[in-house]
């Protein structure tokens, strides 16, 4: 005999296995996660047209993100399947990822919005490094870079996990704690 939903289910999605969105998004919001800016250039629209736009500079705030592997070195990041990013992804191999340290909540809130603005006026301010690797915007005082090279790409539900491997590492601030986002804000330690 199945379960009935539990009080909270009745109003959200309950899935076959009983847990209801809601329910889900509750309880992953206990997990305290490390806030990254994932970045990448969209290539020209059209490379030989003088007159069309060139690259543009592309970025997303992501809590999804762990290290996969030493020997080689790997990462992963999962993208909600058919977002800007993941999309440039699925055509452009080379990216890049920046640890936002504590003092950086203004840059994860732009990169995060719904709805927001278009990349270009988002990054205007920000002054990013330009990786040697990948051309990918990284940003300055950042806890720690790395530039990436996608190895494969894995649905997994109403998200694609990106496994990339690691192309450089870099650490340009050891000054201060790590921004992390817990039961729906972004916090510090401490």
């Amino acid at each position: 005999m199945l379960n009935p939903p539990s009080p909270t289910a009745t109003a959200a999605s309950v899935h076959a296995e009983g847990v209801s969105d809601d329910e889900f998004r509750a309880a992953m919001s206990r997990l305290a996660a490390g806030v990254v800016l994932v970045t990448a250039q969209e290539p020209p629209l059209d490379p030989d047209d003088p007159y069309a736009p060139g690259t543009e500079d592309v970025g997303m705030t992501a809590t999804a993100f762990m290290s996969v592997s030493l020997d080689p070195p790997l990462v992963l990041v999962s993208l909600r399947t058919g977002s800007r990013m993941d999309d440039l992804l699925d055509e452009q191999p080379l990216w890049a990822v920046s640890v936002l340290a504590e003092n950086q909540r203004q840059i994860a809130g732009r990169f995060a919005m719904k709805g927001r603005i278009s990349d270009r006026l988002l990054f205007a301010d920000l002054a990013p490094d330009r990786g040697e690797a990948t051309g990918a915007p990284l940003i300055a005082d950042a806890l720690a870079t790395l530039e990436c090279r996608t190895e494969q790409r894995v649905p997994a539900g109403d998200h694609t996990l990106v496994i990339g491997r690691v192309l450089t590492a870099r650490v340009p601030s050891a000054e201060g704690g790590p921004l992390l986002y817990y039961r729906g804000r972004y916090r510090h330690l401490g």
